[in-house]
């Protein structure tokens, strides 16, 4: 896209989880984007980032309701996601991967955001007898029946990257994958987290409505 602000179509971004490992290169990208004019994001402490143009909504998720007036926007980007070791218990990961996200989607959509972009995992299906898997199935499913003019999922395979906070079991899963990760199909080779923001940028800005779902495989061409 040139240059020329006429040709640019201006808009705002919402962003959660902007700490994570997609979410924190998702912001870096946005606010180098040129066609929003205004990136929000929530998190549970104040980022470190100071930028004319990044609004940072500082509060706990379970009081999300009581922000509805600033999560008015046009494109939500939600990259909120844990493990069950790291959650502690099923319900609170359930929480955190399913309860937060749709609660954001269904306040934005009420607020007028015409498109919800949410990061998901590589084998996500509400019909899974793997609870993770069907948490992020189930959240999908709700999601794209909100109402939203566009969703896209993305559906990564094992992140690579650096993130703030460590998960072991994670480490030792990108161990294995530096060694063995050449004999992997495809469909699941580990993926840069980097590749994954790029996507969500650039699927936000095409003109298709409807629901798109974005496979690991895929990904990795961004």
């Amino acid at each position: 896209m040139g240059k020329n602000s006429s040709q640019i179509i201006v808009k705002t971004a919402l962003i959660v989880g902007a700490t994570g490992l997609i979410g924190n290169q998702l912001l870096q990208i946005l606010l180098q984007d040129e066609r929003y004019s205004s990136i929000k994001a929530i998190t549970r402490k104040p980022i470190t980032i100071v930028h004319p143009r990044l609004v940072n909504i500082v509060t706990d998720f379970e009081r999300i309701k009581n922000f509805s007036e600033q999560l008015r926007t046009d494109d939500v980007f939600c990259c909120l996601g844990t493990t069950i070791k790291q959650a502690g218990t099923k319900e609170a990961f359930a929480k955190v991967d399913y309860d937060y996200p749709v609660e954001i989607a269904r306040i934005s959509k009420e607020s007028g955001a015409s498109q919800y972009l949410l990061v998901s995992a590589l084998g996500a299906n509400n019909a899974s007898s793997i609870f993770y898997n069907r948490v992020k199935g189930e959240a999908e499913v709700t999601i794209k029946n909100i109402g939203f003019e566009t969703v896209h999922i993305f559906r990564p395979s094992l992140l690579l990257g650096d993130r703030l906070e460590k998960r072991s079991g994670e480490q030792a899963a990108k161990v294995f994958y530096k060694f063995f990760g050449a004999l992997f199909p495809a469909k699941y080779k580990a993926i840069d987290a980097g590749k994954v923001a790029n996507a969500m940028l650039h699927f936000a800005n095409q003109s298709g409505k409807g629901t798109f779902i974005h496979e690991s495989a895929a990904l990795q061409a961004f």
